[in-house]
Formats: C-alpha cells, structure tokens, sequence
C-alpha cells in the first residue's frame, strides 16, 4: 500500500476484459497473464458463460441452503462428482473461495475423528512452502514465512515435511494424532511454481491408505485444466477423501468455492448430534453456480482439454528458446499452462531480493502489453486456457522484453 498510497504512483484501473485480453481504464490493452490471480479458464467475457449468469440473474440471484436446495446447486454438485470414477466423489459442500474450501476440509476432517471414536487425531501434515489460504485454518498448514511466520503458535497443530520421504520420519506416536495430510498435487503455487516428484501423488495416496489418513488435495489452483487434464489427481488417477475447488469453477467470473468427499465422511454427519455447523451466507448461490455449470459447458462445446497439448509445448518451446538466449533466465519449472521463470544474474547468482528485480520486471512488461505478477524473483505466467500461440509468444516477448530493460541488457 505505500507504493499505491505514493504522490506520483498512477493506479492501473481495470475497466473491461475480451477474451485473454484486459483493458484499463485508457482503452490499452494487455494479455491477462495470471489468469486474473489464477481464476480466468476460457477468456473475459465469454458468452456461454456471461449468458448463463443473465438467465439466472433474471430467476433467482440467490437463495439461502440453509434447509432449502436450488436447481443450478444440485446440478453442478452432481456435473463435479460425475468428473470422478462412480461412487469415490460422492458429496459436495459449497462456500465461497480457496480458503473457505480448504477449511471446510479441515473442519469435517476433524469432525469426524472426534465423532468416529479417534479424538486424539487434532493434527494436520503440510509440506514446506506450501499456500493453502489465508483464514486461520488454511493458513495454518502453510508453509512460507513470507506469509506465515506471523501466525506462528495459532491457528490449527500442523506438522511440516519437506517431502515425501519425510513422512517415513514421523513417529508412531505422531501419526496417531494426524486427521488429514494436505497438499496441493503436482505444484504448489506460491512457493515459485515448485513441481513435485513425477508419481508422488500416487504414492502418497496409499501412505494415507496405509495409516488411515485423510488425503485432502487443494486444487484451487491445478483445477479445471490448468495442468493439462481437469484436476491435476486426473494424471496419476488419485481420488482423494477431500477436493478443495474454487478460482477456476466459475471461469473466473463469480466467488464460488466447493469441498467434494465421500459417502464414508457424508455418512458419520448424518447424526442430528453430529450435525457440521459451518456455512456461509452465499453458500450454493444459484447465481455462481449456474456461472460453474457454463463454465463445464464450455470445456464440453469448445473440447478445451483436447487442444491443450499443443499449446503447452508451443509455450515450452518459447520459453526453453529464451531461456537458451539469456543468462538471466534460471531454471523453469512447468506444468501444463502453468510456468514458473526464475530470473538470476547472469552469474547464475539470485539478485538482493532488496532489488524486487522480479516486481519490477513485471510493472515493465505493461508497456509490452502483459499484466501478470512475480512470486518474488520468480515470474510467473499462467493464461487462460483460450489463449492462442501467437498470443502466448507475445506473452513471452514481453518478459523477454520487459526483463532486458529492467537488467540494463545484461539480459
């Protein structure tokens, strides 16, 4: 805020979106390249979608779920559950974004230990550099002291591994109070675009099986083709006991936010004693679930996941050519549509982080005509999935571009 607060800073005012592009207040133009924060799946304004929220508006904006149902709910909690093999994916609770997602996870976890007859199991497992969200729960299982070092000592007990292999560490004693292990499949986002070991997630999945461990995937994030397929648990056919959807379920167009999970937790609720006493106001709402619905709809009419492929190699190519340009350019981590760029000097040494280099060549790529954001020195670059190749190489012209006048050409 002291950099938007400044006398000579000159907010960018978002005024209107088309398809991959955003446009500010003074008609210019920019590529959308983080997805709008990681939300926007088939471009701005998408008519399926735009549509479908007029139809609903003009019915029903909202009704509470609070002992009522609505059309548009049930119809999408059955379209997310048919996205999974027959009777794994059986429930959903809906809230309103990442956070709450994650934490209605965490509290159902909880809940049904405590009422299953396993009380003692009050703990979660998180991986290190990991981002799950920022209520308390969620917050709670992160991993990043840029984030969560100010929450130290609240919140949910959480036990943090590096990785896998770490988990074979974990005492008998320390197992037996774990109610769930969280994490987000094949890449966390906040920690850099950091990949995980190819067939760790299949791995995992039967740790959990072995120990009796929820297995609980935040795919916030890796949801709704962002890694090539539907949800990242799709490549190593994981089914977890907990699914944690937002950002992308409505295409980026409303705050919706869903918890899949199993006939095994929906059934130990069914207690009137046992009732989960948790919701949210907008819970449901017709309005952003008819937007989700439109939003499947479109990856069925336009088949999104079929055309993917090639993009996702044109983009590897464009970035593995600049990167074989530049000394600046370090490792590059990909998965899907999802790129991670790390930018060094051209000793291959990191800048001062004092410097906020990748900041700064992010505000330098909007006289390029890209709008994205860094995770400190590494860029990242997430489109929505409608983007075309020529857009995404302009995409990449303008790091490349942007980066070289930030270093004074060193790069």
């Amino acid at each position: 805020m002291a950099d938007w607060c400044a006398p000579d800073h000159q907010p960018l005012m978002i005024a209107g979106g088309e398809g991959a592009y955003l446009i500010d207040a003074e008609g210019r133009r920019y590529l959308d390249g983080n997805a709008s924060i990681w939300t926007n799946i088939h471009g701005h304004g998408h008519p399926t979608i735009v549509q479908a929220i007029q139809r609903q508006a003009a019915q029903l904006a909202h009704a509470s779920s609070l002992g009522f149902g609505t059309a548009p709910a049930a119809e999408l909690a059955a379209r997310l559950c048919g996205l999974f093999p027959k009777d794994t994916l059986t429930k959903v609770f809906y809230s309103d974004d990442g956070s709450t997602a994650v934490e209605c996870a965490l509290r159902m976890a909880l809940q049904y230990w405590q009422q299953s007859g396993s009380p003692e199991r009050t703990q979660f497992v998180a991986f290190d550099q990991a981002y799950h969200g920022d209520t308390i729960g969620a917050a709670s299982l992160g991993g990043i002291p840029l984030f969560h070092k100010r929450l130290t000592g609240f919140g949910l007990p959480t036990l943090h591994v590096r990785d896998f292999e770490a988990l074979d560490k974990l005492t008998a004693t320390q197992l037996s109070s774990v109610a769930g292990i969280v994490i987000e499949p094949l890449i966390q986002g906040a920690a850099g675009m950091r990949l995980w070991p190819a067939g760790m997630l299949k791995d995992l999945r039967a740790w959990c099986d072995r120990h009796d461990i929820f297995l609980i995937l935040d795919e916030v994030m890796t949801g709704f083709g962002r890694t090539g397929t539907m949800f990242a648990c799709h490549r190593d056919e994981v089914i977890p006991d907990f699914l944690a959807l937002a950002k992308g379920l409505t295409g980026g167009t409303l705050p919706v936010a869903a918890t899949l999970t199993t006939d095994r937790i929906f059934k130990a609720f069914l207690n009137p004693k046992h009732t989960f006493y948790y919701g949210h106001s907008y819970s449901g709402n017709p309005l952003g679930c008819a937007a989700a619905l439109a939003n499947l709809q479109v990856f069925e009419d336009e088949h999104v996941l079929e055309l993917l492929p090639p993009k996702i190699q044109f983009l590897s190519e464009q970035l593995h050519q600049w990167q074989a340009a530049s000394p600046c350019v370090g490792n590059i981590r990909q998965c899907g549509m999802i790129a991670g760029i790390d930018i060094v000097q051209p000793t291959g040494q990191p800048f001062d982080p004092a410097e906020r280099i990748g900041a700064k060549i992010c505000v330098a790529a909007r006289s390029h005509g890209l709008l994205t954001r860094p995770v400190l020195d590494t860029l990242v670059l997430m489109p929505p999935l409608c983007i075309t190749e020529q857009e995404l190489e302009s995409a990449v012209t303008a790091l490349r571009e942007a980066t070289r006048s930030v270093t004074d050409s060193r790069c």
